[in-house]
């Protein structure tokens, strides 16, 4: 699988709105995004200018990327569990988002125990998250509700663990979400609904974008 190596918030000026992908930098005047608001490149600015008009097909493909860079999602990673949604009952792009929301690195983020979704990924990854107990190492695990998600005790002393946590950016915590912090841990009280989601989105574009 392709992985992007250059610099991450770069992908955050091409959407013009901060994917908070840097953790705790992503809050300060260091941020581009508050520096320069436009695209990268050359001609970044231009397209930016006033009296350009995106076709409906831009417009969907920018929320797609966006809400994909924002979860740190390969396309076919992204494209394979929007397929997956579209079986279950409900509204489409709301089970999208539901689906983003209680992946396991995404749950480790939401609980303060990383300072953003790639460092979480790379906890998980490296075995210091477990889920009720047992070490969970994939970053797609899906967490249901009622399960506990915690940084193992013997990871709790880890540096990278420490750092993380020290520089977690937690925002206001979600409310299908209890969260223990001397514990490092956490647990999903329910399934979320759009409205805890603090995610600004137009899942319905991703929606018909993937439906032509």
């Amino acid at each position: 699988m392709s992985r992007y190596t250059e610099a991450s918030c770069k992908l955050c000026r091409r959407e013009t709105v901060k994917l908070f992908l840097k953790g705790s930098k992503c809050l300060t005047e260091k941020c581009p995004v508050e520096r320069r608001a436009y695209p990268p490149g050359q001609h970044g600015q231009q397209t930016t200018g006033r009296g350009r008009k995106q076709s409906e097909y831009a417009k969907q493909l920018r929320e797609k990327q966006k809400v994909k860079r924002m979860y740190g999602l390969s396309e076919l990673q992204f494209r394979n569990l929007f397929e997956a949604v579209t079986r279950e009952p409900g509204v489409k792009g709301t089970n999208l988002l539901v689906a983003l929301e209680t992946r396991l690195d995404n749950v480790v983020y939401r609980l303060g125990l990383a300072s953003s979704r790639k460092a979480a990924r790379q906890l998980v990854n490296h075995g210091h998250v477990e889920v009720n107990g047992r070490r969970v190492d994939i970053p797609s695990y899906k967490v249901l509700p009622g399960q506990e998600v915690r940084v193992a005790p013997a990871s709790r002393e880890n540096l990278s663990v420490k750092v993380a946590q020290e520089y977690a950016s937690r925002g206001q915590p979600v409310s299908w979400l209890s969260i223990d912090a001397e514990k490092a841990s956490g647990r999903l009280l329910e399934r979320p609904t759009r409205d805890a989601i603090p995610i600004n989105a137009q899942e319905q574009l991703i929606v018909e974008l993937y439906s032509k």
